[in-house]
């Protein structure tokens, strides 16, 4: 079964997938789009990671059975183009929660201790001499609201350790969720009540752009948003203009409406804002648990079973 990993795979976790037994695997970088192009027609299988498959990407890969996405949201994948073809496609459901309930925390308290902003100001001299203004836009995480915005794998994960630092809890979904920390509520007062909200959905027509200028509106002033679910939850403009107003008090982003994101946007220019380049899911953990249920499916395409996880 020859498989195309479509990733830039360093050298331990090159070690790893090369213990993975009887595999033939050619690995290939998300930016080399020749070398791409080239091992498309000898691919059965396609390990996805972030670079989006294209209809013209599945239709130059003529043998191609399954496109196995190596984490969760297949947005980047164009389903329609393989249904045509009978290729299966499947997701990772929870192999990567753990890393980004762990980011996502991470992103919380940098936001509210502006982190990255220290962080460059020490490194240029400045540490020591910062204006006495920035006193006041310092926060704690303990004892303020946080809104979950979805409540699946990572917010599982991620509500126990936020109620144990002594924060009180809300949600949305489609439904209340009867094991669920923390109270329901519907999106606008979630947005209305929450000092800092994380977003946990995934990106489809209903929910792109659910961040918008009005729902930015509702959120209180000097809250924080957090995003490690897709940039295009999110209107970005908007965003820009509420943290440049002081409407939103910060934000921690890993993910953004283009990807890579253009380092010369407005955002990245702001000193409220930390930032991580779409690498929430990104551990050696999240690649052990990922592979290995990759390999597993692509011995069930060999031996003509079930497939894990298959969404399309």
């Amino acid at each position: 079964m020859n498989i195309l990993l479509h990733y830039a795979a360093g050298p331990g976790l090159a070690a790893r997938l090369g213990a993975l037994p009887g595999l033939s695997l050619t690995v290939v970088p998300e930016a080399d789009d020749r070398a791409f192009r080239a091992a498309l027609p000898g691919a059965e299988v396609i390990w996805h990671v972030l670079r989006p498959l294209s209809a013209a990407d599945i239709a130059a890969a003529p043998r191609l059975r399954l496109i196995q996405k190596i984490g969760v949201g297949v947005n980047t994948i164009d389903l329609d183009a393989a249904r045509a073809r009978g290729i299966a496609v499947c997701n990772l459901p929870g192999t990567n929660s753990r890393a980004v309930a762990e980011l996502t925390l991470l992103l919380m308290l940098g936001a509210l201790r502006r982190v990255a902003h220290m962080d460059a100001e020490t490194r240029a001299g400045r540490g020591w001499s910062q204006p006495p203004a920035l006193q006041d836009g310092l926060f704690e995480l303990g004892g303020r609201t946080v809104g979950l915005v979805g409540y699946g794998a990572v917010p599982a994960l991620l509500a126990p350790v936020l109620a144990a630092m002594g924060c009180t809890l809300l949600y949305t979904a489609r439904a209340p969720k009867p094991e669920a920390e923390g109270h329901f509520r519907d999106l606008d007062a979630l947005l209305a009540e929450s000092d800092v909200v994380s977003l946990h959905i995934p990106e489809t027509p209903e929910t792109r752009g659910l961040i918008d200028a009005r729902a930015i509106a509702r959120m209180k002033r000097g809250a924080v948003l957090v995003n490690t679910a897709r940039g295009g939850l999110v209107d970005q403009a908007a965003l820009t203009a509420a943290l440049r107003s002081g409407h939103l008090a910060a934000a921690g982003l890993d993910v953004f409406a283009q990807e890579p994101a253009d380092p010369g946007d407005p955002l990245f220019a702001l000193p409220n804002v930390v930032v991580t380049p779409h690498i929430a899911w990104l551990t050696t953990g999240t690649f052990d648990r990922s592979f290995a249920i990759a390999a597993e499916n692509v011995r069930r395409l060999a031996a003509g079973e079930p497939l894990l996880h298959r969404v399309a």
